[in-house]
Parts: structure tokens; C-alpha cells; sequence
């Protein structure tokens, strides 16, 4: 009996996508930038190298792309720079407090590093998350 496209598998998983590795100059760069803040985490999240302040995760990589936190005027106004659109790891489920921008904007200067400033700071202004133990 043939099987129904709804039921065909792609990548070991049902209809889901198999996401691509970081370039080798992206996390370069990405590690550069966070060696020059401080209070800054460095982990992994989604299997790909993120930031975090104070337990919550504001900027990082995903695919060829970064994703920054912001408030919800920043992202407002990020949405309307041009620069920025909704993250969506998952197509059509975006993550409701980050946007996204191209990899190549990691080293565009003034404009990153006022943007990643505000997501630094909207990190700091938001309550400590404990980690969870496991057991």
C-alpha cells in the first residue's frame, strides 16, 4: 500500500526540515563579539551557539543567521528598520521576543552593535533564570 504524503518522513522527522550548520566565519565572528562583553554565557541552544545574561538567552546564531531579543518596541522598530524580520526556527512559528537578520550583519558595525546593545539591555532588565536541575 502506498504511503500518503502526509505520512512521509524527511530527515528522520515528521515533515520537519533538517536545519544546516553555522558558517565557520559566523561563529568566529559571533565568538568575537561576546569576548568584549561582560556577564555574558556562552551556550548552545538548538545545537547552535547563543548568548545569554543572567540565564536568558538575547543573541545568537541559527543557520546563516543571528537573532537578537528586543522589547517589544524594539522589535517593533527593528521590524520596520529594514534589517529584521520575526525569527521563525520552524517556519511560521515565530519565537515572540526575537528577531533575526542576516549573518553578514554581525560585522556591519554601528548599526549591530546599537542593536545588540539593546538586546543586551533588554536581557538585564529581565528577571534571573535559575537553571534547572536535572534529577
Amino acid at each position: 500500500m502506498p504511503k500518503s504524503p502526509g505520512s512521509m518522513v524527511k530527515n528522520g522527522s515528521r515533515g520537519r526540515r533538517k536545519w544546516k550548520p553555522v558558517p565557520e566565519d559566523l561563529i568566529i565572528s559571533f565568538d568575537e563579539v561576546l569576548s568584549s562583553l561582560d556577564g555574558v554565557e556562552r551556550r548552545k541552544m538548538f545545537g547552535y551557539p547563543c548568548a545569554f545574561m543572567n540565564g536568558n538567552m538575547f543573541f545568537g546564531c541559527f543557520e546563516d543567521r543571528i537573532f537578537m531579543r528586543l522589547s517589544q518596541e524594539g522589535r517593533e522598530e527593528a521590524l520596520g528598520s529594514g534589517i529584521f524580520k520575526p525569527f521563525e526556527p520552524i517556519p511560521g512559528r515565530s519565537m515572540r521576543e526575537y528577531v533575526e537578520a542576516p549573518g553578514d550583519f554581525i560585522g556591519s558595525g554601528g548599526d549591530f552593535e546599537s542593536w545588540l546593545e539593546r538586546s543586551l539591555s533588554y536581557a538585564g532588565s529581565l528577571p534571573p533564570k535559575q537553571a534547572k536541575g536535572k534529577g
